[in-house]
């Protein structure tokens, strides 16, 4: 959703509540406060998972010759001529709103909403719609559509037509389109967006790094075939002992300084 665009419309219904004392206020914490707590326990979950996936493509790459194989390069190539029309050519920004629109939609769908209204223009869109949560309001900025897109319709045309031949082809494209998520989602990230404003732009800024780098972390594993999502859990598994352990002797130094 480019800056100027319209937030995401709702039709809140509103159901009565019980009713209480009188001279009796309810204690109300906001739900930002607690959003912003919450993002505050992810960040150890980023730190660990993002030192999980850069010691696995490491390894990856200069043990397992990863740079070697078709995928790698050919999924480079889409993101680097991507990344130069992205630089150097003027930005599609009605694709990328349509996208946008698009995949509010549907996780409005997936979270069992109705889309009654949508719409797409230059200077933005919105769509109108009776649920929403920060689901739905973020799923722009992770959920890479066009790369969902094209590897369904490779699986629907693998079914009556061999595309074996055309892999490298899937991969470029994934590249790209991949590429086109992750050169928006940081471009609009800073512009002050009203779906990250909405939910807490910190708690926000949290989900969508910890989503991009999960779903990145599965492209690894898949591409990869030195890679099992079993030797990934490990190494996670080891990452987040290592890192139980590192709060556990900084807790023990903590006490005993108190005591002293």
């Amino acid at each position: 959703m480019s800056r100027r665009s319209r937030p995401i419309k709702t039709r809140r219904v509103y159901v009565a509540a019980s009713r209480r004392l009188a001279g009796s206020p309810p204690l109300m914490i906001p739900t930002r406060w607690v959003k912003f707590l919450f993002a505050i326990f992810l960040l150890p979950v980023c730190a660990i998972l993002t030192q999980t996936f850069f010691t696995v493509f490491a390894r990856a790459t200069i043990t397992q010759r990863l740079w070697a194989g078709q995928e790698f390069w050919f999924f480079s190539l889409g993101a680097v001529l991507w990344l130069i029309a992205f630089i150097g050519l003027p930005r599609p920004i009605l694709l990328y709103v349509f996208g946008h629109e698009l995949t509010h939609a549907v996780w409005i769908w997936l979270m069992g909403g109705r889309v009654s209204r949508f719409r797409v223009g230059r200077d933005g869109g919105h769509v109108v719609t009776n649920r929403t949560n920060f689901w739905i309001a973020l799923a722009p900025y992770f959920f890479p559509l066009y790369s969902i897109l094209a590897i369904a319709i490779y699986g629907v045309l693998s079914v009556f037509y061999n595309v074996q031949p055309y892999g490298r082809l899937l991969y470029a494209v994934i590249g790209g389109t991949w590429a086109f998520h992750l050169t928006f989602t940081c471009w609009m990230i800073p512009k002050n967006q009203t779906d990250l404003r909405d939910h807490g732009t910190f708690f926000s800024v949290a989900v969508i790094y910890l989503m991009n780098l999960g779903l990145l972390s599965v492209m690894l594993i898949v591409a990869s075939p030195h890679i099992t999502f079993v030797s990934f859990g490990a190494d996670l598994a080891k990452n987040l002992g290592n890192f139980s352990q590192w709060v556990g002797d900084l807790s023990d130094k903590f006490v005993q300084g108190a005591r002293h």
